[in-house]
């Protein structure tokens, strides 16, 4: 009996680690390049897939990293108001989760194999910067996350570069406009991890952890967080200005609502654990808002 609970327990600590409610930020650009690439008729399904369960396990190793370099670092400990982390906790030993972190990284590597060879060197570029960012986020000599780069990051790489990439091993070309279709899940999942940031700046600031919140103050973030929201929720109406056919994508434009609710609890001074839900309420707008965009933008295609 007591080796069925510790199986149970063990199994409950990677899904943990994994952070599932992450999945959506690494799922949303790809949604949105392969809803260019299907628009323009250049929809490859074998491309598609995988870059979809590369753009996941790259997550998932970020997660793990992440969970990992945190708690070496002492950013992770008993003041913590978000979700529990395995490390801190004692759910998993450290060596553990760095074995896991390097062994999840392969996994997107060998997906990627397929990728470069369709791809050529940009994907491999993409690939290689994704994975290194992803350890170097809160690892390595200068971590992205501790010097106030994670917003940049985050932006780039959960937005034009993920969407551009996808959209090009697939279409096996580039087009201006996936740089400015990125911006939406980009500025989307930044409004996400500054909301992240504004939460944990009380407990960052005694570990040199200079995020944005910690950086410039709680009132720079909170209008940074409306500023990335508004103008992701407004974006696509620039879209289909410049490709009317495409008008069946402002149904996107429903997540206005939510946003907006959002960005009024965030105004509103709240602090602390209450913005576990504004978290969890802005990963749903970005998934959400990218899937009606794509639906939207692929509409067209099928209609005609």
């Amino acid at each position: 009996m007591n080796h069925i609970s510790n199986l149970w327990i063990q199994r409950s600590a990677w899904l943990i680690a994994i952070r599932p409610k992450t999945l959506g930020a690494a799922v949303a650009p790809v949604l949105i390049g392969t809803a260019l690439a299907i628009s323009d008729g250049m929809f490859h399904l074998l491309s598609c897939l995988l870059c979809f369960l590369a753009s996941i396990l790259i997550q998932i190793g970020t997660n793990f990293s992440n969970d990992y370099y945190d708690f070496l670092k002492g950013a992770d400990t008993t003041e913590r108001l978000g979700p529990k982390r395995v490390t801190q906790s004692g759910l998993l030993e450290p060596d553990a989760v760095k074995k896991l972190f390097i062994i999840v990284f392969g996994l997107a590597v060998l997906c990627g194999v397929f990728l470069v060879v369709r791809g050529g060197w940009p994907i491999l570029l993409i690939g290689l910067l994704s994975i290194a960012s992803g350890i170097l986020y809160t690892g390595g000599p200068f971590p992205l996350a501790y010097h106030g780069f994670g917003d940049i990051f985050v932006l780039l790489f959960f937005g034009p570069i993920a969407v551009s990439g996808t959209y090009y091993v697939q279409a096996l070309e580039w087009r201006e406009l996936t740089i400015l279709a990125g911006l939406i899940p980009g500025l989307t999942a930044t409004a996400l991890i500054s909301i992240n940031n504004l939460r944990d700046a009380p407990t960052d600031v005694k570990v040199n952890k200079r995020t944005l919140a910690v950086k410039f103050g709680e009132n720079f973030v909170r209008r940074e967080i409306q500023f990335a929201l508004i103008l992701s929720g407004v974006l696509p109406i620039l879209l289909v200005v410049m490709k009317p056919s495409q008008w069946p994508a402002l149904l996107s434009l429903l997540v206005l609502w939510p946003i907006f609710g959002v960005i009024k609890v965030v105004l509103s001074d709240t602090k602390g654990c209450e913005l576990n839900v504004v978290l969890v309420n802005t990963g749903k707008i970005l998934l959400i808002q990218s899937l009606l965009f794509s639906v939207g933008w692929t509409a067209p295609v099928f209609l005609r």
